[in-house]
């Protein structure tokens, strides 16, 4: 292909911000961590590795993601535990915050809802920042290890992959049927999992976790949750998603309330505003 004479200063064009977040609804995290000080622990799911399960978080509590025995990554779904067609929305989540997420930012719904249903408010590996080969932690650009992509590039029937552990778990959880519950399931906050894009093919890669036992990932519910996490069968994710060999551990969900009172102020955020008209 023929260099235009021009490439340069097309190539040089300064870039602009896409969604500049200065707007958004401030994050309080000095009265996050007020409250977060008096909770006590309500609930715990332990998650099997290569397996998934559910949890449920009333709004105005906490939940945290541990690795208990070993470098393990999470894919997590969330959704309104009232309504399951309002859910995390992991493509505007990374429009609004960026490809990786950390203490203050926020996990946002799908349309029409768009709000806050989580706000991050402590991360052990927010020390982790960008790699020099682009890569961080906790991201919202991966999808999820499935069967059909693994069928698409190898022809496999691999059933312990995240989509389908998310599947049977929310489908056990609900007491549906797994074609009731597969619709629900959605594109994931990858916890734990270290990803970038490679510089020279813009290709999604993933490299070991730096997650060692004892670290977490904490939450706050801005409304009622219901959680599916599962422990993705790449174990640390250093070099394959979906292994019957990797070395893979469980993953601890723990949920915390906090005391009366702590949170005063602090109110669950309502519906977007936009009228739907559409134009219309």
């Amino acid at each position: 292909m023929k260099l235009p004479k021009d490439a340069a200063a097309r190539r040089g064009v300064a870039p602009v911000i896409c969604y500049p977040n200065d707007s958004l609804p401030p994050v309080d995290l000095s009265l996050y961590r007020r409250a977060r000080a008096s909770a006590v622990k309500t609930d715990e799911v332990l998650v099997p590795a290569r397996d998934a399960a559910c949890f449920e978080v009333p709004a105005g509590q906490f939940f945290r993601i541990s690795s208990v025995e070993g470098a393990q990554v999470g894919d997590l779904n969330l959704w309104n535990r009232n309504d399951l067609s309002e859910r995390f929305y992991s493509g505007k989540t990374r429009a609004l915050h960026g490809t990786h997420i950390t203490t203050g930012e926020r996990m946002w719904t799908s349309f029409p809802y768009l709000r806050p249903m989580a706000t991050l408010t402590d991360d052990t590996l927010g020390w982790y920042g960008i790699d020099e080969y682009g890569g961080s932690v906790h991201d919202v650009i991966g999808t999820r290890c499935d069967p059909y992509t693994g069928n698409l590039l190898a022809g496999s029937q691999y059933h312990h992959c995240c989509h389908s552990n998310l599947t049977r778990a929310l489908a056990d959880h609900l007491g549906v049927s797994l074609a009731e519950a597969e619709p629900h399931v959605h594109d994931v906050l990858n916890v734990f999992m270290c990803t970038g894009f490679t510089r020279d093919t813009g290709q999604y890669f993933m490299k070991a976790s730096p997650v060692r036992p004892g670290d977490y990932l904490e939450g706050f519910a801005e409304i009622d949750l219901l959680g599916a996490l599962s422990a993705c069968p790449g174990g640390d994710c250093s070099a394959e998603h979906s292994s019957d060999t990797a070395a893979c551990h469980p993953l601890l969900v723990e949920v915390f309330a906090p005391a009366a009172g702590t949170l005063e102020g602090w109110v669950s955020p309502q519906v977007n505003g936009y009228d739907g008209s559409h134009g219309r």
